[in-house]
């Protein structure tokens, strides 16, 4: 009886098993670590595509002189509620478009008209470009009045979720531009 149970019989299976649970235990744990890179890479790629887009549309209305920095007034009034409700006009939403600086576009509208558009970036997921033109004074002290400057804020969001904003970029443009 003292024989069988000094027995090694049957331990090497077990340490087999022990060593196999430690080693899926490690590869579980590898495969996480990748996904999660995954899932940061990817995100890190749609921030920077969304910031390099918001540039390019900031690029259209810098080459444009300063009377010509609106959008159109029927576009301005199809746009939906996220729109309407972006900090770039402050807290009155749902009518905060009020505030906008609008006029007449020619047709076909000029995509620095267009107060939101669809675009594909080069890593082929839909942005969805928001542009907010509104008249804003700077504060100024003593007795010099600041002059009128219109403040322009592009904000890049995910197509399939308007709500989630990627980018936003701002600019002031002060009349001296007009030309």
């Amino acid at each position: 009886m003292r024989l069988r149970l000094r027995s090694e019989e049957g331990f090497g299976l077990i340490e087999l098993l022990v060593a196999m649970v430690m080693l899926n235990v490690g590869f579980l744990a590898l495969v996480a670590a990748f996904q999660s890179g995954a899932v940061a890479l990817k995100r890190a790629s749609k921030i920077s595509t969304a910031s390099t887009l918001a540039d390019a549309q900031m690029e259209l209305y810098r080459a444009l002189p300063y009377n010509q920095l609106v959008l159109d007034t029927t576009a301005v009034g199809a746009t939906d509620t996220v729109y309407k409700c972006d900090l770039s006009l402050g807290s009155s939403c749902p009518n905060a478009t009020t505030s906008l600086i609008t006029a007449t576009c020619a047709a076909p509208i000029a995509d620095n008209c267009k107060p939101t558009r669809i675009v594909n970036g080069p890593d082929q997921y839909a942005y969805r470009i928001d542009s907010y033109i509104v008249a804003y004074t700077p504060a100024t002290g003593g007795a010099i009045t600041a002059r009128e400057e219109r403040k322009i804020s592009v904000v890049v969001r995910d197509a399939t979720q308007p709500s989630k904003v990627l980018a936003r970029e701002i600019s002031t443009y002060d009349k001296s531009t007009a030309g």
